[in-house]
């Protein structure tokens, strides 16, 4: 009786421990996360980035102390471990894909190659980034389509961030005919350009010939504009020069191709009317 006695004393002695080490454990838990959470809300990490940080090491810090008050109880926490270690393997295993792009997300979030609002071509898909979240990022094109695209797919690839730059360079070539005059034609788009107020100064326009074509002598036209301006400008610019060309009497010409036909006789054909045909000459 006093033995079972000893051991109850015991035991609850050790469970008031426990949840001594528990209750402590979970404040000194709420303690280290707002320090954590106070130094890196004076860092540049992003706020999503930052929060799931604080999670992770909340629910860390959580289990330590949740093992340590087992242990404490006399539970065997090697085993408890081994099995936790196990069973994240397995989750891992299965969850490859979602991991994959969970470790994307966090080098997007980090290194940013892009931010919201920048438009971006990456994973085949060209738009503006509305969103950048841990497993992926959403898209949203010119034809006003929502695309979202998994983390891994974009930094796997090629990015291009096309808001990266101030300024972004447009890149015509207009063909002109070899009959017609190439100062003449570049005098006429160089004029088209300083009347478009978009187009910036400096960088200098750039026109220059680039190719003789099989049917057209190829100019290089390439103004410099803001990236915002990029799209409107490069169309109306397209338009403006097509129409200044016609009215200085430039064409712009178009593919050709000569067709020539001979006529070949079969090997086995009749020659008489032929042969009728060249008696009629000489008489």
């Amino acid at each position: 009786m006093h033995n079972l006695l000893d051991s109850a004393g015991a035991w609850l002695i050790n469970l008031a421990i426990a949840l001594v080490i528990f209750f402590l454990g979970r404040y000194a838990v709420k303690l280290i996360v707002s320090i954590a959470r106070r130094m890196l809300a004076r860092s540049s990490m992003d706020e999503m980035l930052a929060n799931f940080v604080l999670s992770i090491l909340t629910g860390v810090l959580l289990l330590v102390v949740i093992i340590a008050a087992l242990d404490q109880l006399g539970v065997d926490t090697t085993s408890l471990v081994a099995l936790i270690g196990a069973a994240g393997l397995a989750i891992g295993l299965s969850l490859q894909d979602s991991l994959k792009n969970f470790a994307a997300g966090v080098m997007l979030i980090v290194f940013r190659p892009f931010k919201a609002g920048d438009f971006v071509e990456a994973a085949g898909t060209q738009g503006v980034v509305e969103t950048i979240s841990i497993f992926s990022s959403t898209f949203r094109t010119p034809d006003n389509r929502t695309i979202v695209i998994p983390n891994g797919a974009i930094y796997s690839g090629v990015i291009t961030n096309y808001s990266a730059r101030e300024t972004r360079r447009i890149d015509l070539i207009i063909g002109i005919s070899y009959d017609d005059d190439i100062r003449k034609a570049k005098d006429v788009a160089a004029a088209v350009l300083e009347a478009e107020p978009r187009v910036l100064d400096d960088p200098a326009p750039v026109i220059a010939v680039a190719e003789l074509g099989a049917s057209s002598v190829d100019l290089h036209i390439r103004p410099w504009v803001k990236s915002a301006d990029y799209f409107a400008t490069m169309c109306d610019l397209k338009e403006a020069i097509k129409i200044a060309y016609d009215d200085n009497g430039i064409s712009i010409p178009y593919p050709q191709t000569d067709l020539h036909v001979h006529q070949v006789l079969p090997k086995h054909a009749d020659a008489a009317p032929f042969a009728k045909a060249t008696e009629a000459g000489t008489d």
